[in-house]
């Protein structure tokens, strides 16, 4: 299977609306990035998180959107594509806090989706 242009650019989108949903608190932007059985798991403030993606929405929900004087940040440092499945490493900051996350995503029915976020919070 051949990596086509438009699945690095579709790729690319997903973690914008990824980072931008997080950021803004919008729940739609979210669950357009997310695949609904997917999982985030990572060590946040020490304690082990393994969240559903309706708890992951909530705790967002929760938190708010960052002030909006604040320009979302995000940086992808790789991207590796094999056939319908990708990794994906990006760097992002969240209200505050800085985090380096390792996102699987699968092509499913054309669409990439995210599958599972694994996360590394830069304490």
């Amino acid at each position: 299977m051949t990596i086509h242009t438009t699945d690095k650019e579709d790729i690319n989108l997903v973690v914008r609306n990824y980072v931008i949903g997080m950021v803004s608190a919008d729940e739609a932007l979210l669950r357009q990035a997310f695949h609904p059985s997917c999982y985030i798991i990572g060590h946040y403030h020490g304690a082990l998180e393994w969240l559903s993606l309706d708890d992951f929405v909530s705790a967002i929900k929760i938190e708010g959107p960052a002030a909006s004087d604040a320009k979302p940040f995000w940086e992808i440092k790789s991207v590796d594509i094999t056939g319908d499945a990708a990794a994906v490493t990006v760097v992002d900051d969240y209200i505050g806090m800085r985090f380096t996350d390792y996102l699987s995503l699968l092509k499913i029915n054309n669409r990439w989706v995210i599958i599972n976020k694994l996360y590394y919070y830069h304490d």
